[in-house]
């Protein structure tokens, strides 16, 4: 078992304690707790809560309670956003993670219902840590940006509006910057803001999310074309049928997986370059890794 195993290993269980506490003292409708659980439960990498966690201990400090609430809250956006993804109205999908999609099992109401849950009951969360009052409000509107009508939403908005159209390798990364990178960007910023970290620092910590973000979507359109259903427990090649825009479609296979190695390639570069005492990028630069196509489907 690598470093980063070990470290994701002890380190998860801490930001999953908190989602599953939140839902449980949160929720009285012992359904709508039964799905929005059910979707938290499906597994997945946790990408997004780790970011948070490894960009505070890269520039020396401890994660906190704090830490894993504002980690726990971001994983709770992103698994709303999944849920509704998966909706007939929208990807119309019914394998996530190797499991049946959330309306499936639910019903699509309750399903909505429990993506607008755990949407909501993300900001609360974040609004009961007992971080001070400045930081707390800077991470609210932070989250509200990245996840809202300029932000994430927006991005899966232009996803379907672009559908049976050709984009620009330029307007498919503005595309993604939104629908996927938003909360890659907070996951990174964040952990920033959490370190008291100035303006300049967290620009480049966007700068290196973006470039982070843009490396995910490639890499999972790569994925799309080249995995089994049973290595991506979700099922692959629908982008094409729905007639949506993909790396490998617009780029070609080689020089999509070429964009995957200029993204990442950036990305380090831009690590290496915020060279303070107490910074130790190693954890990130370790989870660079994971955004690799070698790595398959881990």
């Amino acid at each position: 078992m690598s470093g980063l195993q070990i470290w994701q290993k002890n380190e998860l269980p801490k930001v999953e304690s908190q989602i599953e506490g939140f839902i449980h003292t949160h929720t009285a409708n012992e359904q709508l707790k039964e799905s929005m659980l059910y979707s938290i439960n499906a597994g997945g990498k946790r990408i997004r809560p780790l970011l948070v966690l490894a960009t505070v201990e890269a520039f020396g400090q401890t994660a906190t309670q704090q830490t894993y609430q504002i980690a726990a809250a971001l994983e709770m956006v992103h698994t709303y956003s999944l849920i509704h993804d998966d909706l007939p109205a929208m990807d119309n999908d019914d394998l996530r993670r190797g499991k049946a999609t959330n309306h499936i099992v639910f019903g699509d109401a309750l399903a909505i219902l429990a993506g607008d849950a755990l949407l909501t009951g993300a900001f609360e969360l974040v609004a009961e840590t007992e971080l001070a009052a400045d930081k707390k409000n800077q991470l609210l509107q932070l989250l509200a940006k990245s996840a809202g009508a300029n932000g994430m939403v927006a991005g899966q908005v232009y996803d379907i509006q672009s559908e049976q159209k050709s984009l620009t390798f330029t307007e498919l990364a503005a595309l993604h910057q939104k629908k996927t990178g938003a909360l890659i960007r907070f996951a990174v910023v964040s952990g920033g803001v959490l370190t008291d970290q100035d303006e300049q620092v967290l620009s480049k910590l966007d700068d290196f999310a973006t470039h982070l973000g843009l490396a995910f979507q490639i890499r999972d359109d790569l994925l799309d074309e080249l995995a089994t259903t049973e290595q991506m427990g979700k099922k692959t090649k629908k982008d094409d049928a729905a007639g949506k825009n993909t790396y490998p479609v617009l780029l070609g296979m080689e020089k999509a997986k070429s964009a995957l190695c200029a993204e990442l390639t950036q990305a380090r570069n831009i690590l290496k370059s915020l060279s303070f005492n107490d910074f130790n990028p190693t954890l990130l630069l370790e989870m660079i890794k994971l955004f690799e196509l070698e790595r398959g489907n881990q």
